[in-house]
């Protein structure tokens, strides 16, 4: 959510970053005009209480005569009372939600504009010349079919499209970069964690994923749970409603868990192989840390997602992700998107979002600053996905159909320095 306080004081900053996410600037004005109502509200409804309070303390002084019009005249107060705290509770309910429905405030830096107006921020790593090489690159399903890495046509039959199974070296190397991404997490001082991937409306909503995009999260409505498209939901929930301790630093966890999404939006996407799958795996950072150390903690996310690249030998690039392709929650990001030999075009691997003060404040997440409490940051970014069996497959490929497995992460599959088809 937010801070009302700071935009009452300049607005102008609010209207902005709707601009810059070519939203409605208009939102802002509104959620400021129903918060002073609110506010206007309340106030009307503290005072008439407190009058009520004092006339109440005065019957009991008065005599047998004096009493009954006194108490008549407290019964009219006591319902005036009544009928202002509903009107304030109306409104406390009415501007939380003109509040909610409002992005992020987009971090100075940040292009503005669509999907298509990033920054790129720079290139790592060396596209290999396949034609150089003399022979054309196979898709990652094509190999991965010759490994007997993955069955689309039976994750199909049992379970519908853009389901899969990942079976012999595909689900071991799966189980050995997503090991690796998590040992490199420890390293640096994450606590590692499996999660629940089922949460409640309450901290869904509280992430910021209950927005533009929720036709792509699965809900359960005889449960009344949503199943989480990152663990990051999970994680961010997981101090909630808590005051934490940062004098030490910031609170840094690694969630390790299975993600659902719709994938709503991508209709004739991706369609082939697991690029877009309704279901994967993922070792994703978060971090809880002061608001000060925000942007200097995101760009650390950064560079551990820079870390895991090199690992695993990608060519990639950075990119400075426009305002208008944030998403509810994210001030700034930025995505780490690995070569497509056979689709001629960037893929992302990771993704890395400064999410400020804003999940912070509707999770009710605090420390103790100055004598006083005051919302924390919530930093978060991709260590690993599925989806890299894809870009490994694809950039690590030779002639024969073979691939080779990068030097890192060699130990996590039994040594094994080439994965060989089978057919």
């Amino acid at each position: 959510m937010i801070d009302l306080r700071a935009l009452a004081e300049n607005p102008e900053i609010g209207r902005a970053s709707q601009r810059a996410r070519g939203a409605d600037p208009n939102l802002i004005d509104q959620a400021l005009e129903l918060d002073a109502k609110r506010r206007e509200a309340l106030t009307a409804f503290e005072q008439a209480r407190a009058a009520q309070k004092d006339f109440s303390r005065t019957i009991g002084k008065v005599s047998q005569e004096e009493r009954p019009a006194l108490l008549a005249k407290a019964k009219e107060m006591a319902a005036q009372v009544k009928e202002l705290e509903a009107r304030a509770d109306e409104l406390a309910q009415v501007a939380r939600e003109s509040a909610m429905a409002i992005a992020n405030i987009v971090e100075d830096g940040a292009p503005a504009g669509g999907e298509e107006d990033y920054v790129e921020l720079t290139k790592i790593g060396k596209v290999r010349d396949f034609a150089a090489e003399g022979f054309a690159p196979q898709d990652h399903l094509a190999l991965a079919e010759g490994l007997d890495a993955i069955d689309m046509k039976r994750g199909a039959k049992v379970s519908g499209s853009r389901f899969y199974y990942l079976k012999g070296v595909g689900a071991r190397l799966e189980l050995a970069f997503l090991t690796m991404a998590l040992d490199q997490a420890e390293d640096a001082g994450f606590i590692p964690m499996t999660t629940p991937t089922m949460v409640s409306p309450q901290t869904m909503s509280g992430t910021g994923f209950l927005g533009a995009h929720s036709d792509e999260i699965y809900y359960l409505p005889a449960d009344d749970l949503y199943l989480t498209g990152t663990s990051e939901v999970a994680l961010a929930g997981y101090h909630s409603d808590e005051i934490v301790d940062l004098e030490d630093g910031p609170l840094r966890y690694a969630g390790w868990s299975t993600c659902y999404r719709r994938e709503a939006g991508a209709a004739g996407r991706d369609t082939r192989g697991i690029i877009r799958v309704h279901q994967f795996n993922k070792v994703e950072m978060f971090s809880f840390c002061k608001i000060e150390d925000a942007a200097a903690e995101h760009q650390r996310f950064l560079e551990w997602e820079k870390e895991m690249l090199a690992k695993v030998e990608l060519p990639y690039r950075i990119i400075d992700t426009a305002a208008g392709d944030l998403g509810t929650s994210a001030a700034r990001k930025y995505d780490c998107e690995a070569w497509l030999p056979t689709q001629n075009r960037w893929m992302e691997v990771t993704s890395t979002s400064n999410c400020t003060q804003f999940q912070a404040r509707r999770l009710q997440i605090r420390e103790r600053y100055e004598g006083v409490t005051r919302p924390v940051a919530t930093i978060n970014g991709t260590l690993a996905t599925t989806r890299w069996i894809v870009a490994i497959l694809e950039n690590h490929q030779n002639a024969d159909g073979s691939v080779n497995v990068p030097s890192a992460l060699q130990p996590y599959l039994g040594g094994r320095e080439v994965l060989r088809p089978t057919r």
